[in-house]
């Protein structure tokens, strides 16, 4: 079984993308009105232009507090991060660019982005409560290959948010869809960096034991 996730992984890895290349795909894209993933739609085709807005918007304005950036400095095992993504996710917009504020801070952290559709084995392989949910973060051990970690598809104050939602009415509607981007919008990444910098304290503690 470790034999067959480490094949998973290597190929999962080896058909990956940087997050520049990523953000070039996907801006081009936009300016097709196209989008990844098996499916070619219209409202997917627009949801990938609003999704390059977003990112162009966190790039530029997503801070890492000093508390977090020392936390992140003090990180030193070399890991990937391989997240399996596609241009139409409103998630995959707000969360990945935080996600690439954090890696640019440590040179151990490698940020890879892999498409969810066209890598079948490795999304069937880190599925969320059975449903192919993106973005989804795999962490490996560079030295051993092993899987560390998972993270994802919302940051934990807006999975929490969707919880309470589904629990009360069975299912997302249209109108809490938009609540949540007003909360990404508000919350401006700092959620996802305070998970990733806890995890990373965890993974950190763990390795020292």
């Amino acid at each position: 079984m470790k034999l067959v996730m480490e094949a998973i992984i290597k190929r999962g890895i080896e058909r990956s993308m940087s997050y520049k290349t990523y953000r070039d795909l996907v801006r081009q894209l936009a300016e097709d009105n196209a989008n990844t993933g098996i499916e070619k739609t219209e409202a997917y085709a627009n949801l990938t232009k609003l999704n390059d807005r977003r990112m162009k918007r966190w790039d530029k304005t997503i801070e890492v507090s000093k508390v977090a950036k020392k936390r992140i400095a003090n990180f030193n095992h070399k890991v990937t991060w391989l997240v399996i993504t596609e241009s139409w996710c409103g998630d995959a917009a707000h969360v990945i660019p935080a996600l690439n504020k954090v890696a640019e801070l440590n040179a151990n952290i490698t940020l890879r982005l892999v498409l969810r559709d066209v890598n079948p084995e490795l999304m069937n392989a880190f599925l969320t409560d059975g449903n192919k949910a993106v973005p989804k973060l795999i962490m490996i051990d560079d030295e051993t290959g092993d899987v560390i970690a998972t993270y994802g598809p919302r940051p934990s104050e807006a999975e929490n948010y969707v919880k309470r939602f589904k629990a009360k009415h069975g299912a997302l509607t249209l109108d809490f869809k938009e609540d949540l981007q007003y909360w990404y919008n508000d919350n401006k990444g700092q959620n996802v960096i305070d998970d990733i910098t806890q995890l990373l304290g965890h993974m950190q503690s763990t390795a020292c034991l």
